[in-house]
């Protein structure tokens, strides 16, 4: 899958706060990534209540993601308006020391501003 978009991708584009996400998270830069989101942003994630709020954003972040570190990789983005879905591969080290290895899909949507309002979050893994 390509990037796509149906408007002209500016400084801080929905594109390019999405991007900032990634590189933020896979640097472990938990303070700079929280700034992305708005004060009341939702975030919902398989296996998790979903999160609202910088503090619960933080809590999850520092406390309860099973990551220990990797990378992202975005295999796609595609973007209309405000929103972002971004198609991705995601490698690395659990905290109990495990590798992973994932596809994912996000979905993202940024406020004017350039902060996210609301993130979910699809894994491609066998459950049923």
């Amino acid at each position: 899958m390509s990037e796509q978009s149906n408007a002209p991708e500016t400084e801080h584009s929905p594109a390019d706060a999405v991007r900032r996400y990634y590189r933020l998270v896979d640097d472990g830069d938990v303070g700079g990534l929280i700034q992305l989101f708005e004060p009341t942003a939702e975030y919902h994630r398989p296996g998790y209540d979903k999160l609202t709020g910088h503090d619960e954003l933080q809590r999850f972040y520092r406390e309860e993601r099973v990551i220990e570190s990797g990378r992202h990789t975005i295999c796609g983005l595609v973007t209309a308006d405000r929103e972002v879905a971004v198609q991705g591969e995601f490698r690395g080290i659990l905290r109990d020391g495990r590798e992973a290895s994932v596809e994912f899909a996000d979905f993202f949507t940024v406020t004017p501003a350039g902060r996210f309002s609301r993130r979910k979050t699809f894994f491609y893994t066998p459950l049923v």
